[in-house]
């Protein structure tokens, strides 16, 4: 928004307005929405405000936060990552395996699992900028294969941990209490660790971003890759580096979310986890055309999701067979809503640039 003044010459002159960034306007939407469903679900179910069950929200917040943060990062960068539910199939299914069947320790286990993360994300970003694969397909690919792989090595079963790794699960089953929280209804309340390792790598990613000059980089090969590299961006080796953290993080909350439930089956572990993270990017703020994203956002959309999930749970007159339904629908109203935002300001551009 802008009014017309006149300058010392006289001449008309444009002087905008105070007028939020459109990406803070769409997080601010994507939290109104987030509490509206709060509000509607408390409404509809007496569980929802529990101690339990909130706790619990924040427990599932964290981890599709963490694996949701790597999935904008490629979605900036103009990508997409399919395979993020395999990846993480493969990981909490590998690290068991490693530490129960072949007695491998903990401390030289979880750096195997996190670097075969790591590494399947280099792989992505390389078949994607070398090889000029689209990543639809080599993410896709990846989707069947890790799964694919973690099947085999386990022979298909189910894999978990014995009672001797109680300390590697506590890192991510402790509980930070809160002294003297005596609220009705949350008195069994919380901070359950996998929060705070969310403000961790929430921290760190928004640091990278905002703070770093590989993060303004990435942002912009997003914006337009073709003028990126022609003004010195490297941006090759930025979608690499996009890919890599992607699965990284993925790698990551595979980790997290096999110490969380202590055991695996790889056919249906992490099944439909990709879905999830994309949504949570394209509900805080993340274009799918790329060059726009908000890590805060992310979490936001991540907490939507599992809100959204959790009412279906909790709401009887609500079937559980329709979450899949309700996340796609999701999916499409954050599209047509990012692509809605997007002519808008466009139109807004261009009569600014006529008027002035």
């Amino acid at each position: 928004m802008s009014e017309r003044t006149h300058d010392d010459d006289g001449d008309a002159a444009v002087r905008p307005r105070f007028e939020l960034p459109s990406g803070m306007g769409k997080i601010l939407g994507v939290f109104g929405l987030l509490v509206v469903t709060c509000l509607a679900t408390s409404r509809f179910t007496p569980y929802f405000l529990t101690g339990y069950n909130i706790e619990n929200l924040l427990r599932r917040t964290s981890l599709f936060g963490v694996i949701s943060i790597g999935a904008a990062f490629v979605i900036m960068v103009g990508g997409i990552d399919l395979s993020i539910g395999s990846v993480i199939a493969l990981i909490g299914c590998l690290l068991p395996w490693l530490l129960v069947e072949q007695g491998i320790d903990p401390w030289l286990a979880v750096p195997i699992v996190l670097g075969l993360g790591v590494l399947i994300g280099l792989a992505h970003g390389t078949l994607v900028q070398k090889v000029r694969l689209q990543p639809f397909i080599v993410t896709l690919c990846g989707l069947l294969l890790y799964r694919g792989i973690a099947r085999g090595i386990t022979a298909d079963r189910t894999v978990g941990f014995q009672n001797e790794f109680k300390g590697l699960r506590s890192f991510v089953k402790h509980r930070f209490e809160i002294p003297g929280l005596e609220m009705v209804g949350v008195e069994d309340f919380a901070i359950p660790a996998t929060f705070v390792i969310l403000l961790v790598v929430a921290t760190l990613a928004i640091v990278f971003l905002r703070t770093t000059v590989w993060g303004r980089h990435l942002l912009a090969t997003g914006r337009n890759e073709s003028a990126a590299r022609h003004g010195g961006i490297r941006t090759g080796r930025l979608v690499i580096l996009a890919y890599a953290l992607c699965a990284g993080l993925a790698g990551f909350g595979g980790l997290l979310f096999i110490l969380d439930v202590g055991s695996a089956q790889p056919a249906d572990f992490g099944n439909f986890y990709e879905l999830y993270a994309i949504a949570a990017a394209v509900l805080g703020g993340c274009s799918l055309r790329g060059g726009e994203g908000s890590i805060l956002g992310v979490i936001i959309g991540a907490a939507l999701m599992q809100v959204l999930q959790n009412a279906i749970t909790l709401i009887d007159w609500i079937p559980d067979t329709i979450q899949y339904a309700v996340i796609g629908g999701v999916i499409l109203a954050g599209a047509i809503a990012d692509e809605s935002l997007r002519r808008t300001v466009a139109r807004r551009r261009t009569l600014l640039e006529r008027t002035g």
